[in-house]
């Protein structure tokens, strides 16, 4: 068996994936490796034979893929982050990173670690694979032996030994803390209701006008002067129905229908009139449809260029973007895989939909040149110096560079007729392929010297400094953030899984709080925290070799 291995390497992939998936899913106390335990499969493959690794160009493949895909679906929620209080908990995030690289500077001096293996070390405990890659590259390229050199298994090797603990230690330290502080996540549920209701469950009600005040005023004066966030689709005048615009007239006993969350809803309808039966089941004169976003010439353009009123007579209602359904606004930018609820008169309904794709198909498939294109200028930019104080010279790689190219082009959505931006399935699935492709190369790459360092050189030592180094960020970040910024627990323990990068932390603290506040900290610590621990891995090693 391990010589047919040793002579098909595209065999050995799959055999890697084959067995590594499915242990990443088997269950310890309530967590699981996940996808990393592609990784681990890899380094038990590979230690049964020197010689038994995949080809380089495999793993350099799968990482350009997964960055990229990260990039790309983290780059408007990345910049987003930077404002109110998402610049204060960003700012603690890179903090403490910077203080772990700091000790894990120290730790390597005091304890005669070798360089590279404290490097793996940092990225194990914070379990970021995204930098683990980027201290590969800088090491191909800093490195005597270049892409062949002996020293790119010490950073898999010592994340490996790492890794493990940077998942069981941010569970054990939040559990140990919850109880110490006997957190009430049901108290702080209710104290973050608006929070909560920021990203909640939209409803449709039906308002008779009966407020003369309101008589003979067209909708978008209302808007203007109420700023109300909510929209409405159909008006019932005198028995016909017709799509709601900013110049539609409302008049006594007409009934509009409103869409939006129901605190705002019900302010509507007490400034308009009475709350009324439905109307939006009738769909003779006015119909609805949810309908895909699969035209490129659609994606990445706000819903008011798109004149769908003008040409169409139609609008949007809602929008839902993978599992998350919002309230549209005229700057409200569209993405391939959107699903949108348009009104539209029976008659329009054909066109809107033709308009906007409504293709399943078309969904599942990429734009190869652009997505080529970006991750082409994303290598480039990985390959050019940054002078850094003290003589240090830094390049982002083939981990930084797509990354932060792909953070940019995820903002933008589109220049031009080019369209960015991935559709959400297909970008989820490139992303689990070219991980899984990534973590079997440097798994069977360092496997052999993994089971050599473990044992002999020094492992148990390894081990130790990255479970404490684990558990001490958790205390800081659990310290500072609710002790000192009074953030919830509930949103704090999903930062710190933010901050962790760690779905199996995520996982738990959705399971202590019983609520969403968790995925709210998470989403808001995870783009800044996987930018910052890439660069920091590739400063600090390049600290330690000098």
């Amino acid at each position: 068996m391990i010589q047919l291995l040793l002579q098909n390497p595209l065999l050995l992939l799959f055999v890697v994936a084959a067995i590594g998936y499915p242990l990443g899913r088997i269950k310890v106390w309530g967590t699981s490796l996940g996808i990393a335990g592609v990784l681990f499969a890899g380094l038990a493959i590979g230690a049964l034979h020197p010689d038994l690794k995949l080809p380089e160009v495999v793993y350099l493949l799968g990482l350009a893929i997964f960055v990229y895909t990260v990039g790309l679906a983290s780059g408007p929620g990345f910049f987003a982050s930077f404002r109110r209080k998402g610049l204060r908990d960003n700012g603690l995030v890179v903090a403490v990173l910077t203080m772990a690289a700091g000790l894990v500077f120290a730790a390597a001096r005091v304890l005669h670690l070798k360089p590279a293996l404290a490097a793996g070390m940092f990225a194990g405990s914070l379990t970021n694979t995204p930098a683990l890659a980027g201290e590969i590259d800088f090491l191909k390229r800093w490195a005597p032996g270049g892409a062949h050199d002996p020293m790119l298994t010490d950073p898999v090797v010592g994340y490996s030994i790492a890794y493990p603990m940077g998942v069981l230690g941010v569970i054990l330290a939040i559990a140990v803390l919850q109880r110490l502080w006997k957190v009430d996540y049901a108290a702080e549920s209710q104290q973050s209701r608006e929070l909560r209701e920021a990203k909640g469950h939209l409803v449709s009600r039906t308002v008779r006008i009966t407020d003369p005040a309101h008589s003979g005023r067209a909708i978008g004066e209302l808007f203007r002067k109420h700023h109300w966030e909510v929209v409405f689709g159909r008006i019932d005048h005198v028995g016909h129905e017709q799509v709601v615009t900013a110049d539609t007239v409302i008049d006594l006993d007409d009934r509009l229908s409103i869409v939006g969350r129901a605190e705002d809803v019900e302010n509507v309808i007490q400034h308009l009139g009475e709350h009324f039966e439905a109307i939006d089941l009738d769909r003779r004169e006015v119909d609805f449809r949810r309908i895909f976003v699969s035209d490129p010439q659609v994606a990445g353009r706000r819903l008011r260029d798109l004149d769908l009123v003008r040409r169409f007579g139609a609008i949007v209602t809602r929008v839902t973007r993978g599992d998350h359904e919002f309230l549209p606004h005229p700057d409200t930018v569209l993405e391939l895989g959107d699903r949108v609820r348009v009104l539209s008169t029976p008659f329009g309904m054909t066109a809107v939909r033709r308009f906007f794709g409504d293709s399943f198909r078309a969904l599942s498939e990429i734009d190869v040149m652009t997505f080529s294109l970006g991750i082409a200028v994303g290598l480039l930019v990985g390959l050019v110096p940054i002078p850094l104080p003290g003589g240090v010279v830094l390049t982002l790689g083939f981990a930084g560079g797509p990354l932060v190219v792909a953070l940019v082009l995820g903002a933008l959505g589109r220049t031009g007729p080019m369209v960015w931006t991935l559709p959400y399935n297909a970008n989820l699935t490139l992303r689990q392929v070219g991980l899984i492709m990534f973590l079997a190369g440097v798994g069977t790459r360092a496997g052999y010297s993994f089971v050599t360092t473990f044992t002999q050189g020094g492992g148990l030592t390894v081990f130790a400094t990255g479970a404490a180094l684990t558990f001490l960020v958790a205390l800081v970040v659990l310290f500072v953030g609710h002790k000192w910024l009074r953030m919830p627990m509930s949103v704090l323990i999903g930062l710190l899984a933010g901050l962790q990068t760690q779905p199996a932390v995520l996982g738990f603290a959705l399971e202590q709080t019983g609520d969403d506040l968790p995925s709210i900290g998470y989403t808001t610590a995870y783009p800044v925290a996987t930018v910052t621990k890439i660069v920091l891995a590739q400063v600090l090693l390049s600290l330690l070799v000098r």
